[in-house]
């Protein structure tokens, strides 16, 4: 997956995931989605965002949960 508009920047908001360079984290979009908020909700609340972000942010957390299989490893029988 190609994430276009995540960025990481430690001199803006110590680091976080944030959309395009902005002081905007994708942490606050999720919660944004979460509470209920439409997307035109989210962009009028936010007006430098645009549909795009929104989508890609919800890539973003949705990657950050992705189930992965961890092999044990194998003791002597």
């Amino acid at each position: 997956m190609t994430l276009n508009r995540i960025t990481f920047d430690a001199a803006k908001m110590g680091g976080q995931a944030c959309i395009r360079g902005l002081r905007i984290p994708v942490a606050t979009v999720v919660r944004c989605v979460a509470s209920g908020m439409s997307s035109e909700e989210i962009l009028e609340a936010y007006p430098d965002l645009e549909p795009d972000d929104i989508t890609e942010a919800l890539q973003y957390a949705a990657s950050l949960t992705e189930d992965r299989i961890i092999p044990l490893a194998q003791t002597g029988s």
